[in-house]
């Protein structure tokens, strides 16, 4: 199964779309990384690594869905450091995508491609 990670700046924001992505993809694995280490505002590469760790499980790959510039040079950083053998930043917005990539991860067929897709054709749905 394909693994999800959502970093945020912020904690409460990454766990609220954790939250919200779980309820759309149910068993799809996903972890949430927001904040710095201290408790600020920001990202940094170590705990974006350690949730790519922890959902790559069986091999199946990461999609890893970012909100500001900052979190995609850092999650790119995480993804070189991660043991995972194959993990993508989906250029997506987090919320939509994130909602998207749960319910495809759950196919039993998923492809961290297929994943990443349907996180990006979130970027196309128009809200009004």
């Amino acid at each position: 199964m394909v693994g999800i990670v959502v970093v945020s700046h912020s904690r409460r924001a990454a766990e609220g779309i954790r939250e919200i992505a779980r309820e759309m993809g149910g068993d799809a694995r996903i972890e949430a990384v927001g904040g710095t280490e201290d408790g600020r505002v920001g990202t940094t590469p170590g705990p974006i690594r350690e949730a790519i760790d922890a959902v790559a499980g069986d091999g199946g790959g990461v999609v890893v869905l970012v909100d500001l510039g900052s979190a995609v040079m850092n999650a790119e950083l995480a993804i070189e450091e991660a043991d995972a053998t194959e993990a993508v930043v989906a250029d997506a917005p987090v919320l939509e995508g994130a909602l998207n990539a749960a319910v495809a991860a759950t196919s039993p067929t998923a492809t961290v491609e297929a994943v990443r897709e349907a996180a990006e054709e979130a970027a196309e749905v128009s809200k009004l």
